[in-house]
């Protein structure tokens, strides 16, 4: 049975996904070095205020510098070309990081409920104006930061992870700044420790999902936004096409999207312009830009081993 193959890649322009642009570079510099001078002055004033929320703030706001650390390096490292000990070049380290950056935000955000828990037990003292002053000046930080990401967050995973995490984190400070105000017109000491609680299982159950879908990407599952049924109804219709078997769809890095299908067309090759056209619809439909297409003319009586196995 005759083989050929085809195979084309195509820059992203359509609307499924977006890569990022240059200016994120900015971005990352500037929520990296906002957010790290921001750590030590929240956690030394938390220390003086006595307040486990904004202690626990800082220890939040430090992993977040990790990870815009990591989410930064990935960017970068997917940049690298494609080489012979890595023929998808280092694409996928997107989409680790920004698995690692969901593990990493549910790790410190369990801190967080570790330690609200500890103080709802044992309240104490809280200087109530420094926890409001310091945690207003969290809320612009963090707030700013994550807006520098808001544009790519719905294209990009990677992008999404940072995101999240200076938006969890804006949320954690605008609730320290709630239970600050509170403290000081009721001096009810459990309202610090119970609204980082309450915070705290908010991010968890909103991490959770960019945890499943960076897992997803990371084992080569088919991304969500694509529908593998589709697709293969889409490859089966085309003209002169029998079969369609050895169907894989998975993600290169958090912006790119690949396919690769053995089509069984009868009648003979169907040329080159015939997979150049399914590439480019592939594209247009489904956002896969990378493509690679297999066909077999189905005249021998040795089957594809590939079909075999997918039976």
């Amino acid at each position: 049975m005759p083989h050929q193959h085809s195979h084309s890649h195509h820059d992203l322009d359509g609307h499924h996904h977006h890569h990022a642009p240059a200016n994120y570079n900015r971005a990352f510099v500037v929520g990296t070095i906002l957010n790290s001078g921001f750590v030590l002055t929240e956690f030394v004033f938390g220390w003086q205020a006595n307040s486990v929320a904004l202690m626990a703030d800082a220890g939040h706001n430090l992993s977040d510098v990790l990870g815009l650390l990591l989410a930064w390096t990935s960017t970068i490292v997917a940049r690298r070309q494609a080489s012979a000990g890595y023929t998808y070049g280092w694409r996928k380290s997107s989409v680790l990081a920004a698995f690692l950056n969901a593990v990493l935000l549910l790790i410190a955000t369990g801190g967080i409920i570790w330690e609200a828990i500890q103080r709802l037990v044992n309240p104490g003292e809280v200087n109530g104006a420094i926890v409001i002053g310091v945690a207003a000046v969290g809320v612009a930080i963090k707030t700013g930061t994550a807006l520098m990401f808001l544009s790519g967050r719905k294209g990009d995973l990677n992008i999404r992870a940072a995101f999240q995490h200076m938006a969890a984190d804006a949320l954690v400070s605008i609730g320290v700044v709630l239970a600050g105000v509170g403290m000081l017109l009721t001096h009810w000491l459990w309202l610090d420790p119970l609204l980082s609680l309450i915070i705290g299982c908010f991010i968890v159950l909103s991490t959770w999902e960019l945890l499943k879908d960076s897992f997803r990407l990371a084992i080569d599952g088919v991304p969500n936004n694509i529908d593998e049924r589709a697709v293969r109804v889409y490859l089966s219709e085309r003209p002169g096409v029998a079969e369609v078997h050895d169907l894989h769809i998975w993600s290169m890095s958090t912006v790119e999207t690949a396919l690769t299908a053995h089509l069984v067309t009868p009648a003979g090759h169907p040329g080159d312009e015939f997979l150049a056209q399914i590439c480019q619809e592939l594209h247009d439909r489904f956002g896969i830009e990378h493509t690679t297409i297999q066909i077999e003319i189905g005249d021998s009586d040795r089957a594809c081993l590939l079909e075999a196995k997918c039976r």
